[in-house]
């Protein structure tokens, strides 16, 4: 690891910052990890867009269709990229129903030279989602490892943390980051709440800006949208981020705005139930690798498809 436990967040605060995305992980037509076409996707990512860092085996990397094995190869493979190219960090998606699971997927991330790990908040039933059980899930796991872990709580869970649970977590020493995809009045009362001792994040890339402007974030901890509503020859996403950071607000806005036909567009395809198939899809369009989704998700009809091409040529990208 570059930092020691004690200066995780310090380390953190300075490098766990700017524009990040969540992978997608490409499937051979047998079902097999395409671990050649994993490997161009992040040189692409993490080199011709050059982001901040990728968020690896997340939801939309499909971590729940993969085996142990795979997921830790991935991120062997992931900070492999990364480490060649010099020019990205990495956050492993340790999160699992299973806590020995998080734990053995935190101490590969650990061996393998990840930056970070992300962890999911406990999938719990049956009234158990208190605050001292999340507490004692965060409290242990930072307890048993040494690296820089950030926290995840969005809607699906079946239960929000609250600001005040989240900041009492935060206290804790190598918790260093959030991904809190709640409404924003959540999300910005845990940032007075924290002040600069972890940074705190959401999914959404439509609200990214006016973060940056009234909450003075510094990290977009992510979707897919810098992967997908980017290229080679059009990186607005990163074009209006570095804007906001110089403080040229109302450059950036103009920035930003101009993408609204391609985030339109994206939306206006989406099959229901489908994210990752419809995104791997548009990932093809963009001309990289995607391939099939794992059961127990559903592939694309061929008119799915037909839609998504015709919005994908609506969407004002820039291809290159």
């Amino acid at each position: 690891m570059k930092y020691s436990k004690q200066d995780a967040k310090a380390y953190a605060k300075a490098h766990f910052t700017g524009v990040w995305a969540a992978t997608l992980t490409p499937f051979n037509r047998d079902g097999r990890v395409d671990e050649a076409a994993m490997r161009a996707n992040l040189q692409h990512w993490m080199g011709t867009l050059n982001l901040g860092g990728l968020f690896v085996c997340g939801k939309q990397g499909e971590f729940f269709s993969m085996s142990l094995a795979e997921r830790k190869r991935s991120f062997e493979v992931a900070a492999q990229v990364a480490a060649d190219l010099g020019r990205s960090r990495t956050v492993m998606s340790c999160s699992d129903a299973n806590l020995d699971t998080v734990l053995e997927l935190g101490r590969q991330a650990q061996a393998v030279g990840a930056d970070w790990i992300v962890v999911h908040s406990p999938v719990l039933h049956f009234g158990a989602d208190t605050d001292e059980t999340i507490y004692e899930y965060y409290r242990y796991l930072s307890e048993q490892l040494d690296i820089g872990i950030a926290m995840w709580n969005h809607p699906d869970c079946g239960y929000l943390m609250s600001p005040q649970l989240c900041a009492r977590i935060a206290a804790l020493p190598n918790i260093v980051a959030i991904k809190y995809s709640v409404p924003r009045p959540r999300y910005s009362e845990l940032s007075r709440l924290v002040g600069d001792q972890i940074q705190v994040s959401t999914a959404s890339e439509e609200e990214w800006l006016d973060n940056i402007e009234e909450l003075g974030w510094r990290l977009y901890l992510c979707s897919t949208p810098p992967l997908l509503l980017q290229t080679a020859a059009d990186q607005r996403i990163n074009d209006y981020t570095r804007l906001a950071f110089a403080g040229r607000f109302t450059e950036a806005r103009a920035v930003r705005d101009s993408l609204e036909p391609a985030r339109q567009a994206f939306k206006a395809c989406k099959p229901l139930g489908k994210p990752q198939a419809h995104s791997k899809y548009w990932l093809e369009l963009l001309g990289l690798a995607g391939g099939p989704v794992r059961r127990p998700l559903l592939q694309l009809t061929e008119d799915e498809k037909a839609l998504i091409r015709e919005q994908f040529a609506l969407s004002g990208l820039k291809l290159g």
